[in-house]
């Protein structure tokens, strides 16, 4: 091999680890300019929401209604209301649910009223798809929220 290979071949190398000395120079200094990241909002815990009477009233309605205990689901949901949830979409909640038992007992005009507050407290109520679906209650919120709901 003669003398100029060599160094044609060494310039190239050193060319190369030049380059990668630089863009290993520039992620190091990119990296050190991103700002810190911002940690998430902080959250309430569930027990301390529950020693508020109004939110452990909810919390305890919606358990009784998944147990298909709705006289006393009804009393704790409309406890929670009374006694001022701080979250609109937890009143939102109460009153969706209310207007559920008020459905399925053909209390109609106050289901309706209950979807009605529901949105009045919180404009971005919504039922779920399936909710909308529903046989009873459903036709009663599409009434209610038409101009927000697909036919």
């Amino acid at each position: 091999m003669s003398r100029s290979t060599v160094r044609i071949g060494r310039t190239a190398w050193l060319r190369a680890l030049d380059a990668a000395l630089l863009a290993l120079s520039l992620l190091v200094v990119s990296g050190c300019e991103t700002p810190p990241s911002v940690p998430p909002p902080a959250t309430e815990s569930i027990v301390s929401l529950y020693q508020r009477a109004p939110e452990r009233a909810l919390i305890n309605g919606l358990r009784l209604y998944e147990d298909g205990a709705f006289d006393p689901a009804e009393q704790a949901l409309r406890a929670a209301l009374l006694q001022g949830l701080r979250d609109r979409r937890d009143a939102a909640v109460a009153h969706k649910y209310l207007a559920f038992i008020a459905c399925a007992f053909s209390r109609l005009s106050e289901c309706e009223q209950q979807f009605r507050d529901a949105l009045a407290v919180d404009p971005d109520f919504a039922l779920s798809d399936a909710e909308i679906g529903h046989p009873i209650w459903g036709p009663v919120y599409r009434k209610v929220a038409r101009p927000r709901v697909k036919p």
